[in-house]
């Protein structure tokens, strides 16, 4: 084997080329989101406001969590090459979105907690100065918003791996950036409490409504909780490998079926799990009476699926 030329049958395992523009955005979005904090926190000290310091050190679980967004970019880009990594890097990015919807939650929880106490015990409220940090909260969230969802837009990762036939009422729901899309949903979620926030300030303002800001607090945790809840479910499906029941499995009955005889030919053991966003890996078992299948044979029939960018086959004969 030493004068063997092996390179057909090696191949690297970087499935997915990641983004660059991604990684920028949010390492951009996560430094203005971190001077908005350090702003907010020294001109409540100073000012004596607790509304400035509130939105400050709410502020810093947002920075928190898209600064390990932009860190789980950076450490996929670098350990891109490390063998250790039998199926490549792309999952350390999906870790840190899954992480990152946790963070979320825990920013519910607090939301509501704060709300209830402010419920139970409220106290006097510096209206004008909360608007006016509302405001400047809502215009970086919206800053912070068009930057990630321009990284979004600049990026196709059906451009990775091409596809010669239509899935696009699936492409478009799998194709996303998970990393990408947590801090996305950290900047919207922010974007949304100031809205409801400057909402209940300015009921509080101008009508007294100071019961409107509490609610509204609850409102808002409400609303980033069930956000937070997808994005755990959708980054927890592709960490645990749940994708049994993605069409691209059925898919690749179908094209064993099509392409060799059901008589002759048969799937008895079928895994497919995802390694980059619109890339999968596969093992199968076949059982056959055919005997010019071959291992070759079968990559060449689901070479249709470009999707498919590993499979390991295993061939019985009987």
């Amino acid at each position: 084997m030493n004068n063997t030329n092996l390179s057909e049958w090696i191949h690297d395992h970087i499935f997915d080329e990641g983004s660059e523009a991604a990684e920028k955005s949010t390492r951009t979005v996560m430094w203005i989101t971190a001077v908005m904090m350090l702003v907010e926190i020294v001109a409540g000290w100073w000012f004596n406001s607790m509304a400035l310091l509130a939105d400050g050190w709410h502020m810093s679980s947002h920075a928190l969590a898209i600064g390990l967004s932009a860190l789980a970019y950076n450490a996929a880009r670098r350990y891109a090459n490390d063998a250790r990594f039998a199926f490549g890097t792309w999952k350390l990015e999906v870790l840190a979105g899954f992480t990152s919807a946790i963070f979320l939650l825990g920013v519910a929880v607090m939301m509501v907690v704060g709300s209830v106490e402010r419920l139970l015990s409220p106290g006097p409220i510096h209206y004008q100065e909360a608007v006016i940090v509302g405001v400047l909260g809502l215009v970086v969230n919206l800053v912070c918003a068009w930057v990630l969802g321009h990284a979004h837009h600049g990026h196709h990762p059906s451009d990775d791996h091409g596809h010669p036939h239509d899935h696009a009422h699936d492409q478009n729901a799998q194709q996303h950036d998970l990393n990408l899309k947590s801090a996305y949903m950290h900047v919207i979620a922010d974007a949304a409490t100031s809205v409801l926030a400057i909402v209940a300030l300015v009921g509080g303002w101008f009508y007294g409504w100071s019961w409107l800001d509490p609610v509204m607090g609850i409102v808002g945790a409400v609303l980033v909780a069930v956000w937070a809840k997808d994005l755990v479910k959708e980054t927890a499906k592709v960490l645990l490998d749940r994708e049994m029941d993605h069409p691209v499995v059925e898919e690749i009955r179908q094209v064993i079926a099509a392409e060799n005889s059901s008589d002759a030919t048969r799937v008895t053991d079928l895994h497919v799990w995802r390694v980059g966003k619109n890339a999968y890996t596969c093992a199968m078992s076949l059982v056959t009476r055919d005997h010019a299948i071959t291992a070759q044979s079968i990559r060449q029939q689901l070479a249709v699926h470009k999707e498919i960018v590993h499979a390991t086959i295993e061939i019985h004969r009987i």
